[in-house]
């Protein structure tokens, strides 16, 4: 059963605004919840960093950008992830691209409010009328009524509340679900590091975690990523509880790390899948049928291991949701549950991390 206090906690923060580029008032709050529980809290550029007792006993990461608007121009609106990785082109290479070509029409009267980027405060709100690929630009255009007056480089974030409806919880779950759940952990007695990292949907989270890693780093730098991995359907994503992975289209990960989870998750009868084995296998469909192949994905693990030479490895852990990069995101209780149980195994277990 998961415990109250986590419900509360995920209710306040995914009303917090944390829009890619615009992370600054989210990291504000992050603070304060972490250190209310005894974390010691410092800011870099980019990242939040929280710690124990034992900083490098466990470590943890979970993005905490969630994807937005950002003015670029009068009554014009473009995604803000693009615009933070200074991207011009929709390029359809990866997971994300690929689904959001295809959403925009999710986005037609979804409520929205501007906000001032370092302190929260509000800027006022409207609604996105239409939304569409410009096809001079091949980029995501929003036109939103009620924000004329927002100046270029002001934040939009879609305005959200957590639902719970037939034992799943919904709302723009990514990524504020696992960053929500390594604050809670604090509350659980964790001694170890969580990261909190900026515009992983940009693409450059690993960069500040990496920053960190040459300056602080140890001997052993494994790194337990946690996010959330979107499934075509309920039924799909229900199929297991979490979602492993040995690989992402950037590198391979630790296998130590990846097989201690897996162990973790049988001892704790806690069902699981590795997501790069079920694309693979999904593209072998796909291509027999003379379909475009699936995208592998690009992790934050993955593009850490990568850039680090060695520095840093680990591996990853996922929450299986459907709905992706929607309104409508939602998880089943029962793998939040199991997502919680399986990081407090992890935490206490620091003689098997080195």
């Amino acid at each position: 059963m998961i415990q109250p206090e986590f419900i509360d906690l995920l209710k306040a923060l995914i009303r917090q605004p944390s829009v890619v580029g615009a992370e600054h008032s989210f990291f504000r709050v992050l603070q304060r919840e972490l250190e209310e529980r005894g974390a010691k809290v410092t800011w870099y550029e980019g990242l939040l960093v929280a710690q124990g007792k034992d900083p490098f006993s466990t470590m943890f990461s979970a993005h905490i950008d969630r994807h937005g608007l950002i003015s670029t121009g009068p009554n014009e609106f473009q995604y803000a992830a693009f615009i933070s990785a200074n991207r011009t082109d929709l390029l359809n290479n990866s997971v994300s691209e690929e689904l959001m070509s295809k959403i925009t029409e999710r986005f037609g009267s979804v409520p929205v409010f501007a906000y001032e980027p370092w302190s929260g405060a509000y800027r006022g709100n409207g609604v996105i009328k239409n939304s569409y690929v410009c096809e001079y630009r091949n980029n995501l255009i929003f036109e939103i009524d009620g924000l004329d007056s927002a100046v270029a480089g002001t934040p939009v974030a879609f305005e959200d509340k957590l639902k719970i409806t037939n034992g799943r919880l919904e709302g723009q779950l990514d990524n504020v679900l696992t960053a929500a759940a390594l604050v809670h952990l604090f509350s659980q007695g964790f001694e170890g590091t969580a990261f909190f990292t900026a515009q992983e949907e940009a693409g450059k989270s690993w960069r500040y975690l990496l920053e960190w890693f040459r300056r602080f780093g140890g001997s052993t730098n494994r790194l337990f990523v946690v996010d959330t991995s979107p499934f075509p359907t309920v039924e799909a994503a229900n199929q297991q509880l979490l979602v492993l992975r040995e690989k992402d289209a950037n590198a391979a990960f630790n296998k130590e790390a990846t097989d201690l989870v897996a162990r973790l998750c049988q001892q704790n009868q806690l069902s699981y899948l590795y997501k790069d084995h079920y694309v693979e296998a999904e593209n072998v469909r796909l291509t027999a049928l003379g379909e475009k192949p699936r995208s592998m994905g690009s992790t934050e693990m993955g593009r850490i291991i990568n850039a680090s030479n060695g520095l840093v490895d680990g591996t990853t852990i996922q929450i299986p949701t459907t709905g992706y990069h929607t309104m409508s995101e939602s998880a089943s209780i029962e793998s939040v549950e199991a997502f919680l149980k399986l990081l407090l195994s992890l935490s206490t277990r620091p003689g098997e991390m080195s």
